[in-house]
């Protein structure tokens, strides 16, 4: 078997393989996305890559990102592990857990990071350090680079920021739709694809045997019963819809897209004002709510739905609780429902011992193996979990780190360690999420247990992916007849044919390959990646944009637009301009929200006192169609905002068009002349109004309480001179607002 030789790889560290040699010289010469089967080597690839970048150029470096901290920290060992980089600092590591006077330094010193991206993405932002000097961008799952994830941005940023880039795409489940495939090309500026199947000549020795077993099981008549009665529920709410005129289908076609669907319909006919709509958006919400009620039913379990039908009854007898479950919970049937789940003793499915006898069956064949579980409910990983280690097989759930009352994620650290230990040996079976899905290197997994099929070959690729990796591994579906699950089997079966079939279809005609220097350490006679543009910085207008608003899109355009932009925590308003104009950010349904649920006015007060010029921009949508509110409550507030408050208010079609906003606001306040005026004078204002003007502007002071001192003392001069106990005899004036005018009037300047 022979090894890799490079003068920045470890002696004997790497195996040469074929085809990772290949795809590593090829995406030297362009912006690559590599699609290879899961533990067949992308980390390999990019790490050949790497140390080809960092060879060329020693004031280089390399910034790989992955979308979670334990992939991150994976990829962080397996470089630090088989790199050779002088300098304790020349690796580093950051997640959201690392300060960012620690990033700015560790950037400063390394010469290859591993990172999230949401952290760079912040980082950038705020202008902490410039990409200019990273001649690889690795982006690991890069199916994720839609819409507003961070992979988003960090593409556009670095291709502009960049002297020399070049982007290395990882991923071992594309998606079976072309399209998608072709939207994250272009949003990572892919000019080549470079992907392998495990019947491909050169790829073919290095696959291991995955056995791949369905296991079919019945629904127990208990289950069938509470079925039955969803099924009622749900034919009675189908049929409201369609007394509402809306397009109800039959209940054997209800799905989410179906759902989704639907709720577009609902929301369009709110916003022309349809009575019936109101309702139809409740009926909407109550058939969400049954349909995951059927889901657990056919596929997770008694225990499962027990708890849900539970918390569905206690926020429906409540009087804060959503008319949806406070509807189901007046309707007999689901009483009915709910009282014969209470009765239930103990798991009633047939999957939940299936899965312990499959369990202690590969621990009983192979004593030493490893084993992952993978259920897509949290609540049905902590049943499996808590059952195994019960019955004597030592077992722990991997989850992600949301939390609820009941029961609480595991932080990032926490996975870290589980995995440390999971490979370490010191329990036997995982039981996880899709947290478990994606990039993790757990060596010698022997056996994947699918809880239930899922329907995204994505995702089904990912898990089985988990096994046979560095031996013969064996996956097991287990499989409801008659259910959702029978179905979500055949559509992940097709989904991954077309994807690997489309996978063919979509690698990129050879071209003639550079000659790297990959195997013998020898630079290239000449290197042909021209530089695409040149360093970029931010010359535009100063933005100070509030710290929790670099999950908005609006931040990303404005930095990309060139705005000189500062990230920091603004006490009021959402992007400050200049020393006169604070800006307050809301949604038209964030707006409605605020007006409803929380003090809308009170904040944009608070918004009012901190600036001269206060500008609140409501972006996107119809005010009056997003709740059940009387217009005329929406104009009052907006009369108040306005004319009580001051407040100019604006509105967006969307955050790229906020974006635009804010930068014109930006130039036309540098470009004013002179001095700010904090008090622009109104020429018809009387001496009179002018007094109590300047008066009002004192800490605790306003126009009636001005008035009142005015008329008390006869003069400014009059009010400035008093002591603290003539104020307090004013009427309206307390002690601590007196002390505070004495107080202000003799502060030094």
């Amino acid at each position: 078997m022979s090894q890799i030789q490079h003068p920045l790889i470890k002696p004997g560290a790497l195996e040469a393989r074929q085809y990772q040699l290949a795809i590593a010289m090829r995406a030297l010469d362009q912006n690559t996305m590599v699609v290879l089967p899961t533990g067949l080597g992308k980390t390999a690839v990019a790490l050949l890559v790497a140390a080809a970048r960092l060879k060329e150029d020693e004031g280089a470096r390399v910034l790989m990102l992955a979308p979670t901290k334990p992939l991150a920290e994976q990829h962080f060992r397996f470089f630090r592990d088989l790199l050779v980089l002088p300098g304790d600092d020349a690796f580093v590591l950051f997640t959201g857990e690392t300060p960012p006077a620690e990033r700015v330094r560790g950037w400063e010193h390394s010469r290859i990071c591993f990172a999230t991206p949401q952290v760079i993405k912040n980082d950038c932002l705020a202008g902490r350090y410039s990409l200019e000097d990273v001649a690889l961008l690795v982006v690991d799952e890069c199916h994720r680079a839609v819409g507003n994830y961070a992979y988003t941005f960090l593409a556009e940023w670095y291709a502009k920021t960049a002297r020399h880039p070049l982007v290395l795409a990882m991923t071992a489940s594309p998606g079976g739709d072309a399209e998608k495939v072709r939207a994250v090309c272009t949003v990572l500026g892919i000019d080549r694809v470079e992907t392998r199947v495990e019947t491909d000549p050169d790829v073919a020795p290095y696959v291991h045997e995955r056995t791949l077993e369905f296991v079919k099981v019945d629904l127990p008549a208990e289950l069938v019963d509470a079925r039955a009665r969803m099924h009622l529920l749900l034919d009675s709410r189908l049929e409201a819809l369609r007394l509402l005129g809306f397009p109800a289908p039959e209940r054997e076609r209800l799905s989410m897209k179906t759902l989704n669907y639907l709720n577009a319909l609902v929301q369009e006919r709110i916003a022309e004002r349809d009575p019936a709509a109101f309702q139809a958006a409740s009926v909407q919400a109550e058939l969400m709510k049954l349909r995951h009620g059927l889901t657990l039913c056919e596929s997770q379990g008694s225990v499962a739905l027990a708890r849900f039908l539970e918390r569905l009854a206690v926020d429906g007898a409540s009087e804060a609780g959503s008319k949806a479950s406070q509807r189901l919970a007046a309707d007999p049937v689901f009483g009915e429902l709910v009282a014969t789940a209470r009765a239930w003793e103990g798991e009633l499915h047939p999957k939940f011992p299936l899965v312990r006898a499959v369990v202690e069956e590969q621990l009983r064949d192979d004593p030493a193996s490893r084993i992952i579980v993978f259920a897509s409910y949290r609540d049905t990983v902590q049943q499996i979990a808590a059952h195994l280690s019960a019955c004597g097989t030592p077992s722990e759930r991997f989850v992600g780190q949301a939390s609820r009352d009941a029961e609480k994620g595991l932080s990032q650290k926490q996975q870290i360690d589980a995995l440390r230990r999971f490979r370490a040996g010191e329990f036997r079976v995982l039981v996880a999420t899709s947290v478990g899905e994606e990039g993790l290197d757990i060596p010698s997994t022997d056996l994947v247990i699918f809880y239930e099929p899922v329907p995204s070959e994505i995702r089904s690729i990912q898990r089985k992916g988990r096994t046979g990796r560095s031996g013969t591994g064996r996956i097991v579906v287990l499989v409801t007849k008659g259910t959702a699950d029978e179905t979500y089997r055949y559509i992940s079966q097709s989904r991954e044919r077309s994807m690997q079939k489309g996978l063919v279809r979509m690698r990129t005609p050879d071209a003639p390959a550079r000659q790297a220097e990959l195997s013998t350490g020898d630079p290239p006679a000449e290197d042909p990646l021209q530089q695409r543009l040149a360093g970029f910085l931010p010359d535009g207008p100063s933005i100070v944009a509030d710290d929790r608003e670099t999950a908005s899109r609006v931040v990303e355009a404005l930095r990309l637009s060139g705005a000189a932009l500062e990230i920091a925590h603004l006490e009021d308003g959402d992007y400050a301009i200049g020393d006169r104009i604070l800006v307050e950010r809301k949604t038209a349904r964030d707006f409605v929200d605020t007006l409803v649920e929380r003090d809308l006015l009170g904040q944009l007060r608070a918004l009012a006192d901190a600036a001269t010029k206060p500008v609140l921009i409501i972006e996107g949508g119809d005010l009056y169609g997003h709740r059940q509110i009387h217009p005329n409550a929406i104009r009052g507030a907006l009369a108040a905002i306005t004319v009580d408050m001051g407040i100019t208010l604006l509105y967006t079609a969307d955050e790229r068009e906020t974006a635009d906003l804010l930068l014109v606001l930006a130039r036309r306040e540098e470009g004013a002349r002179g001095e700010r005026i904090a008090h622009p004078r109104k020429s018809h204002r009387s001496v009179r109004e002018q007094q109590e003007y300047v008066l009002s502007a004192f800490p605790e002071v306003g126009p009636r309480t001005a008035r009142a001192l005015l008329e008390a003392f006869g003069s400014l001069l009059g009010v400035l001179a008093a002591d603290p106990a003539a104020l307090e005899a004013v009427p309206g004036v307390g002690a601590k607002t007196a002390a505070r005018i004495h107080e202000f009037v003799r502060q030094g300047y």
